[in-house]
């Protein structure tokens, strides 16, 4: 596997967090989700406009480990790398404070492309990352 191919920084949003003054472990996935949406614009693909055109890339699995909790203005960047297990693409994301320079969150996500519903063997994968793999 292949080092860092991608980042993004983000910045927590008050209304992220929980009563606690953290933030909610369910932000975290939409963290890693909104990371890859970028990371597939960077090569000129639309999350949208794929499906338009019956291509949808389904999470089939993910896990996501908390390390360090981010807090309410706190400044994050999510990298990623990448690998190719089978027809599923596997993205490994950290999420790491630019503030403490912390790792906050690990995640590995299983993605496979449908074609029309149709599940696929990842070709898609093959042509669109395979600078990367």
């Amino acid at each position: 596997m292949k080092e860092c191919v991608f980042e993004v920084e983000m910045k927590v949003r008050d209304y992220e967090c929980d009563i606690q003054g953290i933030v909610n472990n369910a932000n975290y996935q939409h963290y890693i989700e909104h990371a890859r949406h970028e990371f597939l614009r960077s090569f000129g693909a639309d999350f949208a406009q794929l499906h338009r055109d019956g291509v949808d890339a389904v999470v089939s699995k993910i896990a996501i480990e908390y390390k360090q909790s981010l807090v309410g203005g706190e400044r994050f960047v999510c990298k990623i790398r990448i690998s190719k297990k089978g027809p599923k693409m596997v993205f490994y994301q950290d999420i790491f404070s630019l503030d403490n320079h912390c790792l906050a969150a690990r995640a590995e996500v299983d993605v496979v492309i449908k074609h029309h519903g149709q599940l696929t063997r990842g070709e898609y994968f093959d042509i669109l990352f395979k600078d990367f793999l």
